[in-house]
């Protein structure tokens, strides 16, 4: 059980996406940590927890099992493209485990397509997410290491769960989408605003597929406005 943990108030667990790491939220760390009790949690095979196998179907419950063990009740849930994919799994599975969800750039309703195909839309958006972020991009994908990243990419493009399950997701739901993305197409945004009940979508038009790090103001004023404000169920 790998995590770290910054700030105080309510709590939101925060869940990196394929080939990263806690250290993917470093720029939107201090303006939640403003109001948010954050866990930053390292799935297994990646971070802090590399040396672990991964497996996709069996994270939602890794995920739930650390905000048991720690004693979360009902936390925020906050996923970026893999995590997004697991995070919206928990909340599928688990519906009164957590309080609200966010998916940034949810990676779980990818077109099916040789993993290959994907390089030069992921050498695109590290290049859109800038050189300082280079070096992180680097470190955690060669800790993590190929045979795990290639493997966790394989099995997220053949997970058909996730579709079944979108529906079964009762939180309020915040999609956080970069305009720009080339790996999580904008596109798919409407799928997932329409098949996720009490969905809001947000668009940063200027953003790739790393939005927390490319425009980290932007991201952290959507999610904390999204977090504090009124139920999207409530009525007038």
């Amino acid at each position: 059980m790998r995590y770290r943990v910054a700030g105080y108030g309510p709590p939101a667990v925060l869940v990196h996406g394929l080939a990263g790491s806690w250290r993917w939220w470093g720029p939107v760390v201090r303006p939640l940590a403003a109001t948010l009790r954050l866990h930053l949690l390292d799935l297994p095979g990646f971070g802090s927890a590399r040396g672990r196998p991964f497996s996709l179907a069996e994270a939602p419950e890794h995920v739930r099992s650390v905000i048991s063990a720690i004693g979360l009740e009902r936390p925020h849930l906050v996923g970026h493209s893999l995590g997004g994919a697991v995070c919206a799994r928990v909340a599928a599975l688990w519906p009164g485990a957590v309080d609200r969800l966010v998916l940034a750039a949810p990676a779980g309703l990818l077109e099916r397509r040789r993993i290959p195909s994907y390089a030069l839309p992921l050498t695109v958006a590290a290049g859109r997410a800038g050189p300082r972020f280079l070096p992180t991009l680097l470190g955690d994908s060669l800790r993590a290491g190929p045979q795990t990243v290639f493997r966790a990419g394989v099995q997220l493009l053949r997970d058909e769960a996730l579709r079944d399950e979108l529906g079964s997701i009762s939180a309020p739901t915040l999609l956080l989408w970069g305009g720009r993305d080339p790996v999580v197409p904008s596109a798919l945004a409407a799928r997932y605003t329409s098949a996720i009940p009490h969905a809001r979508l947000v668009v940063l038009p200027g953003a790739g597929h790393v939005p927390m790090v490319e425009q980290p103001d932007e991201f952290a004023r959507a999610v904390l406005e999204f977090l504090s404000g009124p139920s999207p169920t409530a009525g007038p």
